[in-house]
């Protein structure tokens, strides 16, 4: 039996505010289908080049009281970045908080709109600690 990858799905409460949060780590968007019938939107975010590996949104036109907090104990995304440091940057930059600075120049945490935990690691090598990551501390949970 083969098997072959086909996304990562989560559900938003605010689907704009969660594709400008997966804007800002790079991801593009490669679909979207609007479901009058079931009354929500899926829409599938990837990295450029890698569009077989999307992340699907799944948006509930009437809101989603059952969404809880915790984005049902969603272990996290993961993604690897050519510059930790500077999407680092870029996210705090942009309001996003870093709740864990890659202090070892190699991996982050931050969480997205709807508290889903993503992960940032350095690809290659880790850089060498640089500030104010290297003094920064964790921040919430990640």
């Amino acid at each position: 039996m083969a098997l072959k990858y086909l996304h990562t799905m989560v559900r938003v409460k605010d689907l704009e505010a969660s594709m400008a949060f997966y804007a800002l780590l790079g991801l593009k968007e490669t679909k979207r289908k609007d479901s009058e019938g079931g009354r929500f939107t899926l829409v599938f975010m990837a990295a450029p080049g890698q569009e077989d590996c999307p992340l699907e949104l799944t948006w509930n036109w009437d809101g989603d009281e059952a969404l809880p907090s915790d984005s049902r104990h969603f272990g996290h995304l993961a993604y690897e970045v050519d510059d930790i440091y500077a999407l680092c940057q870029s996210l705090a930059d942009n309001g996003v908080v870093i709740n864990r600075p890659p202090r070892d120049g190699h991996m982050a945490f931050v969480r997205s709109p709807d508290n889903v935990s993503v992960e940032l690691l350095q690809a290659g090598a880790s850089l060498a600690p640089a500030e104010p990551w290297a003094s920064m501390e964790n921040s919430g949970h990640w």
